[in-house]
Formats: C-alpha cells, sequence, structure tokens
C-alpha cells in the first residue's frame, strides 16, 4: 500500500514557506509570483509521439476526495454555487488521522486506523464525479435489479464464492472502470501504434487494448475484465469494453455491461478520464463519470495482497465458526 502522508503533510508547508519568500532579483528582493500565477504559467504543453498521437504515457494518479455522488447538501446545486475547495479541505480534515478513541475491538473493525487510508488531498472542480443522470447520483435500478440485490446473500462456502477483492485478484479501483478508493490509486498507461496497456498499481491489474481494429471476439467468450479495443477520436483515446466474465466489476452492474473510456491529456500534467456504463438490465439510465487524473514522478509500487492468502483462511474459518454457533443455537431452540 502505497502511504504518502508525510508528503501530504509536509510539502503544502514548504510550498507556503517557498511562495511567501522573497525573490532576489537584479540585487533587489521582490515578492514572489502568486502561487495561481505561477501555476498558470507552468502549464505543460501535450506531448506527442512520433505519428502525431497524443502521448499519454505515465504514471498517473487519479486519487480524488470529490464525492463519487453526489452529496444531498449539494443537491440542485452547480459548482458555481458550491464551494467545493472548502468542502475538499472538511472531507481531508476528516480522514489521514491517528485515530486512538474507542476500544480495540472498534480499532479493528474500522479494517485500518483512518492514518493509512490513502484518498489523496485533490478536489476536482465539479460536486460529483457522476456527471450524468444531471442528479449526480446513480441512476433508478430496474424492477429486476433491485428484486435480485434485495434477495443476494453473501455466500462463504469455499474460497470461489468470495469478491475477487477480497482474492487479490483485481483491485477494489481498478474496475474497470477505474473509480478513486482508499489506496494505490496510480495507472501506468502505455503506448503503442497497435496495443495500448492500463495497468493498475491495484494487485497489478493488465488491461490490454487492441487497437489494429480487428473484430470483437464473439459474446460467448468471456474475459474478466472484458475486452477492450481503442480508437482515436481527433486527440482523444476511446476505449470501448464487452464480453465480462462476471457481475459486479461496477456496483451492481451485470457482465452484459458495456463500457466506454474516454482518456485526453489536457496538458503535460493532467489527463482528463470519463467512463460511461451503459447496463439496461440493471439500471434505468447510462451512468457517466469524469475526473481528472495527474502525472505522477513516482513508480508504480508493488502491491503485496495477503501473504500466503492467509486473510482468507481466516475467513472461512470465521464462516465455519459461524456455523457451527448457527447450529448450536437451532439444536438448543429445538430441545
Amino acid at each position: 500500500m502505497r502511504n504518502s502522508h508525510w508528503a501530504a503533510r509536509f510539502v503544502p508547508a514548504i510550498a507556503v514557506a517557498v511562495a511567501l519568500s522573497p525573490t532576489v532579483y537584479a540585487g533587489q528582493a521582490k515578492p514572489a509570483v502568486p502561487a495561481k500565477a505561477s501555476a498558470a504559467k507552468a502549464k505543460k504543453p501535450v506531448p506527442r509521439t512520433p505519428d502525431g498521437r497524443p502521448d499519454l504515457q505515465g504514471v498517473w494518479d487519479f486519487a480524488q476526495l470529490t464525492p463519487f455522488e453526489r452529496p444531498d447538501a449539494f443537491a440542485g446545486k452547480s459548482v458555481d454555487d458550491v464551494n467545493v475547495e472548502e468542502y475538499a479541505q472538511e472531507r481531508a480534515q476528516q480522514s489521514n488521522k491517528d485515530r486512538r478513541d474507542g476500544s480495540a475491538a472498534q480499532d479493528v473493525e474500522r479494517a485500518y486506523n483512518d492514518f493509512w487510508w490513502d484518498f489523496g488531498h485533490r478536489v476536482a472542480k465539479q460536486t460529483s464525479l457522476i456527471v450524468e443522470p444531471a442528479s449526480g447520483r446513480m441512476p433508478a435500478m430496474t424492477p429486476a435489479a433491485e428484486a435480485r440485490a434485495k434477495n443476494r446473500v453473501q455466500k462463504y462456502d469455499h474460497p470461489e464464492e468470495r469478491p475477487l477483492a477480497e482474492r487479490c485478484i483485481l483491485g477494489f479501483n481498478s474496475g474497470p472502470p477505474m473509480v478513486p478508493s482508499a489506496y494505490n490509486n496510480n495507472m501506468q498507461l502505455v503506448q503503442t501504434k497497435d496495443t495500448i496497456m492500463i495497468f493498475n498499481e491495484m494487485v497489478h491489474s493488465a488491461r490490454m487494448v487492441d487497437m489494429t481494429g480487428k473484430p470483437r471476439p464473439p459474446a460467448q467468450m468471456k474475459y474478466l475484465t472484458g475486452y477492450s479495443t481503442g480508437k482515436w477520436e481527433g486527440d482523444t483515446l476511446v476505449v470501448e469494453t464487452t464480453n465480462f466474465q462476471r457481475d459486479g466489476l461496477f456496483r451492481m452492474a451485470s457482465a452484459n455491461m458495456k463500457l466506454t473510456e474516454r482518456f485526453t491529456r489536457e496538458d503535460g500534467d493532467t489527463l482528463r478520464y470519463e467512463f460511461t456504463v451503459v447496463d439496461p438490465e440493471v439500471y434505468t439510465a447510462p451512468v457517466k463519470v469524469s475526473m481528472p487524473m495527474v502525472i505522477s514522478d513516482q513508480q508504480m509500487f508493488e502491491y503485496a495482497c495477503h501473504e500466503g492468502n492467509t486473510g482468507m483462511e481466516g475467513v472461512m474459518r470465521g464462516a465455519r465458526f459461524g456455523d457451527r454457533q448457527k447450529a448450536s443455537t437451532n439444536n438448543n431452540q429445538q430441545q
């Protein structure tokens, strides 16, 4: 797990000190250029590959404090009506703390002490990552999907029934599609003319995007992260993914969802990532998400999940203990 909290705490202080310190020029001390003006001048041009396409390569950080769905307090409001920076600051103050309150059991139930989460410190100029529907909220589910969700039960009979993230097969933020989460919000993009690789730091999920234009495989051929084909629309890389093997890679979506992702390099440091999920079996309308990623000078970190997956053994042992308790309770009630 990548932990950048020390940087998040000390780098802003250094930046403030630099911004406030005098700058010596022609033998005289002059005030430094305001931070906003410096940022505007520092915008880097979009690099391009030898064939003229935008060069999307690099390690991209998509940690984001902007909420996925629009909070109730922002309902019906536009970005101009909401101080999103102030909201993000409140979120930052609530997280990334070394919490010592509560009992030992409560500390365990929180999974990690808040200090170890790494949700980032950036906020997008929007009230939610969801931009469609206009409400900034997930669309209503179909009656059939609601019934399935209501009747769904967690299964613990064998490891194959457990979620992919719990089994260290796919990360809970890598998707596809990619959605910011607790940590390891980093993606490396490698670009060639015929193939593009989308490589997530979380559980090292690597997705290959075919750029040759050849027909996609028939619907009965299924892939864990789907089958992805790509094309250029102007300076935007468009990736379409279908043929998913199983449900639930995005919320309650089914394996029949169609995922369209768009990657646009807005400048040298920013990659705009947008995705649209269309799944008429589950949702009554498409879902569109938009968020910025920023270039990182760090390498991808090794993601070590369970050593020997001992956590799964604990899950199974806990389930069997629960079975014995339930059987004992039933026996006592029958006597």
